[in-house]
């Protein structure tokens, strides 16, 4: 696969989607779109520079000996190819549901992550929006990913090509007809059902952990989805005021304040 094909890939489902976005909006948004946009998109920027500098020196050594010495979880039996692309690609999203759980339950990885929730909109330009700190601890787990469940290159990057359009999807402000969203969260996690996860009500944020599959959820009876969008504010009580990029770098680093004092 030609190395354009995932950029290109990313970049077609963000303009498709953000053109899908204004002519059918889910919610309503909160703050002035120009000023959000720019934000994130340079919060995106800089987290691409730090994913793309940290993904080859720590994922691809690791990739290379685990196919070459055969380690890890998949390299244990000898498993026809299809089954073991699909068995990869299942792995990688099921670990990523743990480490999603665990950037919320662990105070240091939710220093980070919390940066991605105080967004007070939701649509692609969130998908963009991620501390590069997370980003730089999540390339270490993904490489931790590939060596303990011995997956190959095809598996990994398959699964992270669909993963990234899902973020972008799922994170969106489409506004799909109540069945066709139904049916497909059945499967894929929808921006009605992302929505809930960004609740400003601890309760609701504290589910619907999957990132491309909803299977995940389910299994850990964690899937949440029969809440109104209307009833929904998005972001984090303790953070309503507009911030600069340069705060937003900045809140790991600071005195933490209490998320969720004031949370009806």
């Amino acid at each position: 696969m030609k190395k354009w094909f995932t950029p290109a890939l990313v970049a077609t489902a963000f303009a498709a989607i953000v053109i899908a976005e204004r002519k059918r909006p889910l919610r309503r948004r909160v703050e002035p779109e120009s000023l959000r946009l720019r934000r994130n998109v340079a919060m995106g920027g800089l987290t691409a520079v730090i994913t793309a500098a940290l993904q080859k020196p720590l994922v691809d050594p690791v990739l290379r000996r685990t196919t070459e010495r055969r380690l890890g979880l998949l390299n244990i039996v000898r498993l026809p190819r299809p089954i073991r692309f699909v068995a990869g690609v299942l792995l990688l999203d099921y670990t990523l549901w743990w480490w999603h759980w665990l950037n919320h339950v662990a105070p240091p990885l939710w220093r980070f992550h919390l940066v991605h929730h105080i967004d007070r909109d939701l649509d692609a330009s969130t998908a963009l929006r991620f501390h590069f700190g997370e980003m730089a601890l999540a390339a270490f787990f993904r490489a931790a990913q590939v060596r303990f469940l011995g997956v190959d290159a095809e598996a990994l990057a398959w699964w992270q090509r669909m993963l990234l359009v899902s973020i972008l999807f799922h994170h969106s402000n489409i506004e799909l007809t109540s069945d066709a969203d139904a049916q497909l969260v059945r499967f894929i996690v929808t921006p009605r059902m992302h929505g809930i996860h960004h609740s400003d009500r601890e309760e609701e944020t504290q589910s619907n952990w999957s990132s491309l599959f909803t299977c995940w959820d389910m299994l850990h009876r964690t899937f949440v989805y029969g809440v109104p969008q209307e009833s929904i504010t998005i972001g984090v009580p303790a953070w309503k005021e507009p911030l600069t990029t340069g705060k937003l770098l900045a809140i790991p680093f600071e005195g933490q304040r209490d998320d969720w004092l004031g949370n009806a």
